[in-house]
C-alpha cells in the first residue's frame, strides 16, 4: 500500500472520464499520485467513478465496488469512495448494501471528496484535467445533461437537463490541451447538436466546432452523439469546410420502424431519418457514420426487426454499434410497458444484426485496400504500430496495423498505404512518396 497514492477507477463512458481526470487533477495539485485504471488498488485511497446506463453496465459497477471493498476489508485499501452515475441514482441503496464504502458521491458533488479528506480545492486547478488517454489525444466535454425525454433513457434522471458550458472556456480548455501536446479532440456529450439551446435557444454546435477547427494546433476533431431529431445541418458545411475536422459523425439512430421510434418517444420519423442520411451523405462526400441501435423494445415485432435490417442494409453505416433492451427504473418504458420481448429472441435480434453489420464493415474497410489515408500512431504492440485514420475513433472503430519493420512516432501523422483488410481493421505500410 503506497502512501499518498490514490487509485482511479473509471467505469462507462468517456464522459466520466473526463470527470475522473478533472478529479486526478485536484489530488495531484494535493501532492498525491494518482493511478488510473489499476485492476487492484496499491494506493492507500480508491475512488471508483461508476456507470448507470444499462444493467450490464450497472453490475460491472457494482463487482468492481465489491472486489475493491474486499481489498478494504483485507487491509489493502484504507479508504474507499464511490461516484459517478450510480452513486447518484442509487446512493441511499448502495449505502445500506455495501458500507464497506467510505461515502458515496454523486455525479455532480464528486468534488466534495476533497474537502471530506482535509484538502481543498486548487482554484488555479479548476477546469485542468490530467489527461490519461495517450498524449496526442484527449476527450472534450462540451455540455452536461440532456433534454430529451426518450421512453427507454435513465440518463436524464441521472444527470438533469442540457447545461452547455460556455464556449470562451471549452475554447480555453482547447488551448490548454494543445500546449500540452494534444493534437486530437474527440468532442463529446450527451446530446452534441443541442448545444448553446439553453444558453440563447439557439443551437451553437456549428459556430462552437468551426472555431475549435481555428485553434492553432488542432489537427483533428471528431463529433459523438449527435441527435437525429432538429438535426442542425449548417454543421455539414463546417464539416466539408474545414480539412482538420474528420469527416466522421456519431449520431445514435436506435431504430427505424415508425412504430419502434413513436413508442420510444424519439420525435423523428423513418422518411426523415433516410432523408437526413441522405443529407449527411451529400453534404459531406466520404463521410463515416457511426449508430447505436437497440433491438428488443418492448412491443417490437419480427416486422419491425426486419425493418430496421432492411434498413441497416440500405444505410451501409460504416460504423455501427447494438445492444438490447433493459428496463431502467423510472424511465417511461419501464414504468408503462410490459418487457415483453423474450431474452432469446433480444439476442437472436442482436446477432443477426451484428452479422449483417460484419459483412457490411469487411466491405467497406475492403474499399480501402490500395489508398493512402493519413494515419495517427497510438502505440506500438509487438511487430505492429497501431494507427488510426480520420475514420477512426479511440477505442471503438477499426484500427490501422503497421509493420514495425522502422521507428514510427508515437502522436505524430503518417501517410499510410492500405495493403489489406479484415471485418474491422486495416493493414498498411508507410508511403515513402
Amino acid at each position: 500500500m503506497k502512501k499518498n497514492q490514490v487509485d482511479i477507477v473509471t467505469m462507462g463512458c468517456s464522459k466520466n472520464l473526463v470527470d475522473s481526470e478533472l478529479l486526478m487533477r485536484q489530488f495531484e495539485a494535493n501532492g498525491y499520485h494518482c493511478v488510473h485504471d489499476s485492476k487492484q488498488p496499491t494506493g492507500e485511497i480508491a475512488v471508483i467513478n461508476t456507470c448507470g446506463f444499462i444493467e450490464s453496465a450497472k453490475e460491472e459497477s457494482i463487482n468492481t465496488i465489491l472486489e475493491f471493498a474486499q481489498a478494504k476489508e483485507e487491509g489493502r485499501l484504507k479508504q474507499l469512495y464511490v461516484m459517478g452515475c450510480l452513486s447518484q441514482r442509487y446512493k441511499d441503496e448502495l449505502e445500506r448494501e455495501i458500507p464497506q464504502v467510505d461515502k458515496f458521491y454523486g455525479k455532480f458533488n464528486y468534488k466534495n471528496l476533497l474537502n471530506d479528506l482535509g484538502m481543498g480545492i486548487i482554484a488555479s486547478c479548476n477546469g485542468s484535467r490530467s489527461i490519461t488517454t495517450p498524449p496526442h489525444y484527449a476527450y472534450l466535454k462540451i455540455s452536461e445533461g440532456c433534454d430529451r425525454s426518450c421512453a427507454y433513457c435513465a440518463i436524464p434522471l441521472i444527470t438533469g437537463k442540457h447545461i452547455s458550458r460556455k464556449k470562451e472556456d471549452i475554447l480555453q480548455e482547447v488551448h490548454n490541451l494543445v500546449a500540452q501536446g494534444v493534437k486530437e479532440f474527440q468532442i463529446i456529450a450527451q446530446e452534441l447538436t443541442y448545444y448553446g439551446v439553453d444558453l440563447d435557444g439557439k443551437r451553437q454546435i456549428a459556430t462552437l466546432i468551426d472555431d475549435i477547427a481555428q485553434v492553432k494546433g488542432v489537427a483533428w476533431i471528431r463529433l459523438h452523439y449527435a441527435y437525429p431529431n432538429q438535426f442542425p445541418v449548417e454543421l455539414l458545411d463546417v464539416i466539408r469546410r474545414r480539412d482538420n475536422i474528420c469527416k466522421y459523425l456519431d449520431i445514435a439512430l436506435q431504430h427505424i420502424s415508425d412504430h419502434i421510434l413513436t413508442r420510444m418517444h424519439r420525435h423523428v420519423s423513418k422518411a426523415q431519418t433516410m432523408e437526413l442520411i441522405r443529407r449527411i451523405r451529400a453534404s459531406v462526400p466520404g463521410i463515416h457514420l457511426r449508430t447505436t441501435l437497440m433491438v428488443g423494445f418492448p412491443g417490437e415485432t419480427e416486422e419491425d426487426f426486419n425493418e430496421l435490417m432492411d434498413f441497416v442494409h440500405w444505410a451501409r453505416f460504416e460504423r455501427m454499434g447494438a445492444f438490447t433492451y433493459s428496463e431502467e427504473d423510472g424511465t417511461y418504458s419501464g414504468e408503462h410497458y410490459e418487457d415483453d420481448v423474450p431474452a432469446d429472441v433480444k439476442q437472436r435480434r442482436l446477432d443477426q444484426l451484428m452479422a449483417l453489420q460484419q459483412e457490411i464493415s469487411a466491405e467497406v474497410e475492403a474499399e480501402k485496400v490500395g489508398q493512402t489515408m493519413k494515419t495517427i500512431i497510438d502505440r506500438k504492440e509487438g511487430n505492429y504500430y497501431i494507427g488510426r485514420t480520420e475514420y477512426c475513433s479511440p477505442e471503438v472503430d477499426p484500427e490501422v496495423l503497421i509493420p514495425a519493420t522502422r521507428q514510427l512516432r508515437i502522436g505524430e501523422f503518417y501517410q499510410v498505404r492500405i495493403t489489406d483488410s479484415e471485418e474491422f481493421d486495416l493493414y498498411g505500410e508507410i508511403d515513402e512518396q
